[in-house]
């Protein structure tokens, strides 16, 4: 089934040029320090990237924190965008190292699981696709710091344990055990969400 004909592809594709075009046009302006063009630019990317705030955050105000200090660093940093993938995918990079930077300045050391005890577990999988993407967000909110970072990292950004543990100051193991111990604590609250009927689909 065709979803978006042939004239919807063009208004689509259309739209997301004339988006891209604005963008780039305001980043001469605000590697100039244009306060009004960092306003637009602020305003065009600032509710996408909340949401990705918000997957790090413990709460909205958290959230607000990352997102602010994330746009000094990419209005700071403006010049230094090279043009290699697109702004909203740099200004992304940004705003998850920022979460990430904060997490270590709030949190010094993680409170992990044994390494010995997550490999006696029977390992427990996690289908996000068969959950709606707000709802899991939710969940994903209620895990403590040391397990959303990781959870966040590893399943969403795609980041190795090794990398993580080279960026929060940790080992591979205890990020494995961190990534291990998250995913078990969402299966148990998407039972007590969906029922164990739904449950035994996951794994």
């Amino acid at each position: 089934m065709q979803l978006i004909g042939t004239s919807g592809h063009l208004k689509l594709k259309a739209w997301v040029l004339d988006r891209t075009f604005m963008i780039d046009s305001l980043l001469d302006k605000c590697i100039k320090g244009d306060r009004k063009a960092q306003e637009s630019l602020y305003k065009a990317l600032a509710s996408k990237m909340m949401g990705v705030c918000m997957r790090y955050a413990k709460d909205t105000f958290e959230a607000e924190d990352i997102l602010q200090m994330g746009f000094l660093k990419v209005f700071s940093k403006v010049s230094e965008f090279r043009g290699e993938g697109s702004f909203e995918g740099w200004v992304r990079r940004i705003m998850v190292n920022t979460a990430i930077e904060i997490y270590r300045q709030n949190l010094r050391s993680l409170n992990v699981v044994d390494l010995d005890e997550v490999y006696d577990q029977t390992p427990s999988t996690l289908d996000a696709d068969k959950l709606e993407l707000n709802d899991l967000m939710k969940l994903v909110q209620q895990l403590s710091n040391g397990y959303r970072m990781v959870f966040n990292m590893y399943v969403i950004e795609g980041y190795s344990h090794k990398e993580i543990a080279a960026k929060l100051g940790i080992s591979e193991g205890a990020s494995k055990s961190q990534l291990s111990r998250a995913r078990s604590i969402l299966k148990d609250k998407i039972i007590k969400m969906e029922g164990l009927n739904y449950a035994s689909n996951i794994g």
